[in-house]
């Protein structure tokens, strides 16, 4: 099961880009620190001292704006996520019994364009019996056609569509709940009662 925390534990080389992109920014700071102290202490005696100071602060303030442009940037991607491309947060409802091994639970994305395996960020029991099932994946492509697979070795497979848009819009709320459109048993590939199973979502 690939976990939202095992996010935290990257290569070195996730690090250092942090590390890189956070040396540019006090670089950056220091800069416009600098600039700002002269303008200020400075006696300018003709137009052309003011132009050409200016020009040096809008330049390091420039610097500065991309350095924290590029420190967002390398955080998001630390953590794995691309914010110039959506992602879906799902929850699933399903019998505490079925997630007797959630570390061998595996969520794919399947669509027409590709396969994405989903982020795990864990389960919790409900008072009706059930067990709620938290996750996120990318959303890498511009595509209607999604389908979301729990697979959980010995239990079966659950599929779920998600009613999305190419193109949807982020939204802070979760979306109705709507229950599994397949469910096949390991053994014999039987659909098993969907109303036990259910999905909700809201796009990040």
């Amino acid at each position: 099961m690939t976990s939202l925390s095992s996010l935290w534990t990257e290569s070195a080389g996730g690090q250092l880009g942090i590390l890189m992109s956070t040396l540019s920014g006090i670089a950056a700071a220091l800069a416009v620190a600098l600039a700002m102290t002269v303008y200020f202490r400075m006696s300018y005696r003709t137009w052309h001292d003011v132009v050409r100071h200016g020009l040096a602060t809008l330049a390091a303030l420039a610097l500065f704006a991309f350095a924290a442009y590029d420190m967002r940037h390398a955080a998001l991607a630390y953590l794995g996520l691309n914010p110039s491309r959506p992602a879906v947060e799902f929850e699933i409802r399903m019998p505490r019994e079925t997630l007797a091994a959630v570390s061998d639970t595996q969520i794919e994305l399947h669509t027409d364009r590709n396969q994405t395996l989903a982020l795990v960020d864990g389960v919790r029991d409900l008072a009706d019996g059930r067990a709620l099932l938290r996750g996120a994946v990318a959303l890498n492509h511009r595509t209607a056609d999604r389908l979301l697979v729990v697979s959980l070795p010995g239990k079966g497979t659950f599929e779920f569509r998600l009613r999305l848009p190419a193109e949807p819009h982020r939204s802070e709320q979760f979306g109705p709940w709507h229950l599994a459109d397949r469910i096949a048993s390991p053994v014999t590939g039987a659909t098993a009662p969907q109303d036990a199973y259910t999905i909700r979502y809201r796009v990040l």
